[in-house]
């Protein structure tokens, strides 16, 4: 499209904005423009077991999707890692898997792996189905092949059915979240071209106020849900078992995650922004990194990090960029408290 400049790393292929992110993340709101995705894998999972399959694999309740319906889960390690996040909606026929495109392959062969005798059929159409991402209502024509547009709604909204919230803010920054992404037929791409574009970062920034964690910038080999507020949108705590469902109880009943998400209101004074991986520090000390940073068009510079739980939350913290202390004031999204729900008294030790 005329005026995009391309994203670079594993977003290549994509706009990252079009001339003024800015602009574009107001349009991006208000439900007037959309952002190319059509770098994100699409997956289908077909038969007639599809639904309690994919339930009895993953974090979310799923078995009971009705055609239209969507949803996100989680696919956990055996120590309760996560190693996938699956936007599902399901048409009736057909379960689609909306994925980053990076993990579109090993997610494949893992579902072809744990098929076993049931009857499923999984296969990446990546090739043939594009995702497009908006706000509000779908602003173009989604595929349809089995008569239900393919749309799927965000649920990070509002606390999901089974699901548990850790944020203890008064209003949630996701209570007017509209997201959604629309599955189109590539060969009908350039017809989504008449619609006003927003690229990659407008809605980087839209999510990072949000709240909303994101697999490809969260997540790294030792995440666990509880540590991005995860259990709001993708795990039901008391669907029944599934891999990694023993750590995510014994850690929301009885103990704390050993990490969490907060939201930095960066020192814009410098001009620069943090990238992901950045150090965060409390004095001299490590405590966490950056996950995500971007400049949002009302709050200004702001980015995720992850910090250890006992970080003092009224501390003011420190980003390093280049030769810059960037000072960063922290907005709690998980809590020190987080966890040990079950409240079990400690019992007085025999002396």
């Amino acid at each position: 499209m005329e005026g995009a400049v391309a994203a670079s790393g594993e977003d290549a292929g994509v706009a990252a904005h079009y001339g003024n992110p800015m602009t574009e993340q107001r349009a991006l709101a208000a439900g007037t423009a959309l952002v190319d995705l059509s770098h994100r894998g699409v997956v289908t999972v077909t038969g007639p077991d599809r639904l309690s399959w994919l339930d009895s694999v993953s974090s979310q309740s799923l078995a009971g999707l009705a055609p239209g319906d969507s949803a996100e889960t989680l696919l956990l390690g055996q120590t309760g890692r996560i190693e996938h996040d699956i936007r599902i909606v399901d048409d009736g026929v057909t379960t689609w898997l909306l994925v980053e495109g990076r993990e579109t392959e090993s997610l494949v062969q893992w579902l072809d792996s744990m098929r076993f005798m049931l009857r499923v059929e999984v296969a990446d159409r990546s090739a043939d189905f594009a995702t497009l991402g908006m706000f509000g209502a779908p602003l173009v024509s989604a595929a349809s092949p089995n008569g239900v547009p393919i749309v799927w709604h965000d649920p990070w909204s509002a606390v999901v059915n089974g699901g548990f919230q850790y944020a203890t803010a008064e209003r949630h920054p996701a209570a007017e979240w509209t997201y959604l992404e629309a599955i189109v037929d590539r060969s009908e791409l350039a017809d989504a071209a008449r619609v006003p574009a927003a690229g990659l970062l407008a809605l980087e920034a839209l999510r990072i106020a949000a709240w909303r964690p994101q697999f490809g910038t969260e997540v790294d080999e030792k995440t666990i849900p509880h540590e991005l507020d995860w259990l709001r949108s993708a795990v039901h705590l008391t669907k029944g078992c599934y891999r990694g469902q023993e750590t995510v109880a014994k850690v929301h009943n009885l103990g704390h995650p050993p990490r969490r998400l907060v939201m930095l209101h960066l020192d814009g004074s410098e001009g620069v922004l943090p990238a992901s991986g950045d150090e965060v520090r409390l004095e001299d000390k490590v405590v966490g990194r950056v996950t995500s940073a971007a400049r949002h068009y009302e709050l200004g510079p702001i980015a995720l990090a992850v910090v250890r739980r006992m970080t003092d939350p009224d501390a003011v913290l420190t980003v390093p960029v280049d030769d810059v202390m960037v000072a960063a004031a922290q907005e709690v999204i998980v809590p020190l408290t987080a966890g040990a729900v079950a409240g079990v008294p400690r019992l007085p030790r025999l002396r």
